[in-house]
């Protein structure tokens, strides 16, 4: 969707749109799992542990780290990574809203 499309939506549809987008391949779902599987910061063992290519794993990082759902800090020649707690509440909390108990019918069509 272009950029200029989005003032259509509200905010709400906004963020969880680009939260979803974050979340959107399956190795950014196995690294978010794996760092809160380890709630710790994580240098350098998820390459090994995705068995991904260093390149393909960082641009999962990067786009994790841009949508603000992990954090990094620089420490020697590597880069560590942990889940960022307030951003985490944030997708928690959105997406527990979209996805709030409804009484759907059993058959619609």
């Amino acid at each position: 969707m272009g950029a200029t499309k989005t003032d259509l939506f509200t905010k709400q549809q906004n963020e969880i749109a680009a939260m979803a987008k974050a979340l959107a391949h399956p190795a950014r779902i196995a690294i978010l799992q794996y760092l809160v599987k380890k709630n710790a910061c994580v240098c350098g063992d998820l390459v090994e542990e995705l068995g991904l290519a260093q390149a393909t794993t960082s641009q999962h990082l990067k786009e994790l780290k841009i949508a603000g759902i992990i954090q990094g800090a620089i420490e020697g020649a590597s880069v560590c990574y942990c889940i960022n707690p307030k951003v985490w509440k944030q997708y928690k909390e959105l997406f527990n809203a979209f996805f709030k108990d409804v009484d759907l019918q059993t058959s619609c069509c």
